[in-house]
């Protein structure tokens, strides 16, 4: 019989910085220490720069539970993560960043939820700290999404966009169910899975030291505004009812 996987990470990948793979590798047997039956799913988004598959397989090669979806057409962050999420074996599933920015520990503290076996999905909440690694135009639409949120949507938290997130297979089927392939997908996800009524434990979590987040453009979040307002359109009309 095949091994049974307990914990899936998946890892979307677009054109990656220098030093990656050691990086990838580095957290990956770290989680396998304290979780052995650990698979690791890295989805290359349409890379034209810094994946070389071939160079991949090699680096990663000695580790079996290590796998890998590829495929030419840069489709968004969403899209990778679902493509990775479903063909997961693993009871749980966590997704991160490639450079996997937040600290161990905190993927240990979001794994500890999750194999609790009280909580369906397990978010990051980001503590004040993060916000002063960030630029200051990517604060001001972080504080501005999160207003959003709690204004229009009920849901039990207002930092859905963090980079680190797990859930269980009740989790796993509404994710595969999202549809937003870019920015906000983590919201919808969120948003589907209060709508269910999945129990859902947000999880402080904390960036790595050294680590520097980059500036991001207002126009993704102008870009994304047809999405929330479908969001919000479902919450007036469907309720969580629905």
């Amino acid at each position: 019989m095949p091994e049974t996987v307990v914990l899936s990470i998946v890892v979307p990948c677009y054109n990656p910085a220098p030093g990656w793979r050691e990086n990838v590798l580095a957290n990956y047997i770290f989680i396998s220490g304290y979780e052995p039956a650990t698979e690791l799913i890295i989805v290359n988004d349409g890379s034209h720069t810094g994946f070389d598959p071939e160079a991949t397989r090699r680096f990663f090669g000695p580790h079996e539970k290590i796998k890998f979806i590829s495929y030419e057409k840069n489709r968004g962050k969403g899209f990778a993560l679902r493509q990775g999420v479903a063909v997961s074996m693993g009871q749980l599933v966590i997704y991160t960043d490639v450079d996997f920015p937040y600290t161990k520990q905190s993927l240990q503290s979001v794994y500890n939820a999750l194999k609790s076996g009280g909580y369906n999905v397990v978010p990051g909440n980001r503590s004040d700290e993060y916000y002063k690694h960030l630029p200051p135009s990517r604060v001001r639409i972080s504080h501005f999404l999160r207003f959003l949120i709690r204004t229009f949507l009920q849901i039990p938290t207002d930092d859905t966009q963090c980079g680190l997130k797990g859930f269980d297979q009740a989790g796993k089927k509404i994710f595969l169910n999202t549809s937003i392939d870019r920015f906000l997908f983590d919201l919808e996800f969120i948003f589907l899975s209060a709508q269910k009524g999945l129990l859902i434990k947000p999880v402080t979590v904390e960036l790595r030291n050294g680590f520097e987040l980059s500036t991001m453009p207002w126009k993704v979040l102008i870009q994304e505004s047809g999405n929330f307002a479908k969001i919000f359109l479902r919450a007036i009309l469907g309720g969580r009812s629905s």
